[in-house]
This record gives structure tokens, C-alpha cells and sequence, in this order.
């Protein structure tokens, strides 16, 4: 279930400033105000006290990193699938800063805010985080997981952590899947056949987020129809000269991008491996006694009715023709 900005900063945010909030009105407005030191209950559990560090623009890049058990793939970062969080920060700046743990080479790992971290590397805008130390690797996770509930994630991510749950053995099948994750068979389906994708098809589209059970269905069934050398070429074209396949179309707005990839990416297939040509109707010469089909350069006869001395002349005719 979708958790509001305010209710995950409620959840994550327990105290302020030696304020006790209790309302995720309150716990929105702690976190908005920036306070430089708030005390965090992670997981219910033991209390640990972020301090604001706010990085330089240029910085960000090199002194901050996400987390590597972060359900959402950074690749899929750029300005279309950030662009509801790159409107507000280009106007205001970064309105709520992320959460984050001091690794011990120094570097900060982005555990909540990998978008809006990604979001200040496209804008130049400074980084707000609250960084904390002495973080396990489980109390990590959980505030990873609670962070990704805002923004939904694609079919891919989703698929990601699914087959993770069938690899450690936690789900047995695609049904029991579907009732951990609280989503239809079909979805899961859809998600698993997602993240067997490879990354660099996927990285054609502008939002894979927007990328819809029945596209990821399709997809995969085309590329899997490929053999290993058309998929490698297909997906060498994807990447051509590390320009992705979005950034070279030139329709505007993402629908109308994703439309094109789409075009463009089944164009490739294509080429690389055209389609059979369908086999015509059958058509009737006389109805109920004879009919043929035509398919490329061969002709099929069905007769009906056809005594053994109309069949040798028949045969006759045709052997007679063919020589």
C-alpha cells in the first residue's frame, strides 16, 4: 500500500528537536523545517540521532552513494521519471531532506531519498541528508523499504524483489507470491517477466515506471523470440554510442516518447528477424467440391468428392504441368 509523504515522515521521524511529534502533520513539519539533529526510532527499535549535513552541489557524486539493497534502480533515474520531484526542487530547493548512514570510508549511503539525491545531481542543487551512524545492515533495509513505499516501483523493481523472494525460498510459486505481495497472479507474471529483461532494453524508455504489464508482456516476448546474436545486436543498438534510445527521439512529452520507442525497438526486431509472412485464407473455387490456399510461392488444393478415376486424371494433369 502507497504510504503519503506526511504519514512516512511520521513514520521515520519520531522525535524533533527534543519535540515529541505524534501526528504525521507534525512529523511533516519537523522534517520541512530542517531541524539540524533528529532522533529516529529505527523500526520501533533502538533510537539513533541523525544530524543534518547539507553537500555541496558538485559533491554529491563523490561523497554520497545509495544504498546497494535499494529496491529502485538508479539507472532509471533521468529526468522523466524524476520529473515530478525536479519541478518543485529547480523552484524551492530540496524540501525534505533524505536519510542516510556514515560508511566507514567516509562516504554517506543514501538509505531514503535515492530520487531526490539523483534529482539534486540533475538540478546542481545542494543535498540535504540526515546522516547517522552505527546503522545495521537490517535497520538499513527497513528504512530503504519504508522509503520506497511513497513512490511505487516499476514492474521491474517489483519483479526484483520477487524473484529474491522465490530464490531464498520465502515464496514457493507465482501464488504464493501474489498474496505476500497483495497483487493479482497476473501482475506478478508481469513483474517476474519484467525483471528478465535485460537492463539495457529497458533502459530505452524515458519512465520505465510507465511501462504497463501488457508493453512488458510484449517485450518480452519479441526479445525472447531472438536468438543470442539478434538479441545482442538489438541491444547494442539500444545502447549505441552510450545514447539511450529516448534520447534520440524527437517527439515531445513522455507518452508520445515511449510511443516512439516502442515503434522503434519492434522496427529493430524486425529487421533482425522478420516476421513469416501469415497464410492467406482459404478460398473456394467450388463451394463445397474444391478450394486451394496460397502461401508465398506454394499452392495447396483440397478436393472433395473425388472418385478414383477423376483423381488419376487430375494427378495426370497436374504431373503434366509440373515437368
Amino acid at each position: 500500500m502507497a504510504i503519503k509523504t506526511s504519514d512516512l515522515n511520521a513514520r521515520l521521524f519520531g522525535k524533533t528537536n527534543k519535540r515529541h511529534v505524534t501526528t504525521p502533520q507534525q512529523a511533516q513539519q519537523a522534517a520541512k523545517e530542517q531541524a539540524q539533529v533528529i532522533e529516529l526510532a529505527v523500526a520501533g527499535e533502538e533510537k539513533v540521532q541523525f544530524e543534518l549535513v547539507r553537500i555541496p552541489a558538485d559533491q554529491v557524486k563523490s561523497k554520497t552513494v545509495v544504498f546497494a539493497e535499494n529496491a529502485r534502480e538508479q539507472s532509471f533515474l533521468n529526468e522523466h521519471a524524476l520529473s515530478d520531484v525536479l519541478v518543485t526542487l529547480r523552484e524551492r530547493g530540496q524540501q525534505y531532506p533524505a536519510v542516510g548512514r556514515k560508511r566507514e570510508d567516509g562516504k554517506i549511503e543514501v538509505l531514503d531519498g535515492s530520487r531526490r539525491r539523483m534529482s539534486c545531481i540533475l538540478a546542481d542543487k545542494e543535498f540535504l541528508v540526515y546522516v547517522g551512524e552505527n546503522i545495521s545492515g537490517e535497520h538499513a533495509k527497513f528504512l530503504s523499504d519504508v522509503a520506497n513505499a511513497h513512490k511505487p516501483l516499476s514492474l521491474f523493481e517489483k519483479g526484483k524483489e520477487m524473484l529474491a523472494k522465490l530464490e531464498s525460498g520465502e515464496a514457493e510459486d507465482q501464488k504464493a507470491l501474489a498474496k505476500m505481495f497483495q497483487c493479482s497472479e497476473a501482475l506478478v507474471s508481469g513483474a517476474l517477466k519484467a525483471a528478465d529483461l535485460p537492463l539495457e532494453l529497458l533502459q530505452a524508455y524515458p519512465n520505465v515506471a510507465d511501462l504497463g504489464r501488457p508493453t512488458i508482456v510484449k517485450l518480452h516476448k519479441q526479445f525472447n523470440g531472438l536468438g543470442d546474436q539478434q538479441r545482442n545486436a538489438l541491444l547494442a543498438k539500444c545502447s549505441e554510442k552510450g545514447v539511450f534510445v529516448w534520447q534520440r527521439s524527437e517527439a515531445q512529452g513522455v507518452t508520445r516518447i515511449t510511443k516512439d520507442v516502442t515503434e522503434t525497438i519492434e522496427a529493430w526486431i524486425e529487421e533482425l528477424a522478420p516476421s513469416k509472412p501469415m497464410a492467406s485464407a482459404k478460398t473456394d473455387l467450388i463451394k463445397g467440391r474444391a478450394s486451394y490456399t496460397r502461401k508465398g510461392s506454394n499452392l495447396a488444393l483440397n478436393l472433395k468428392k473425388v472418385d478414383d478415376a477423376l483423381m488419376q486424371e487430375i494427378l495426370s494433369f497436374v504431373e503434366e504441368k509440373l515437368k
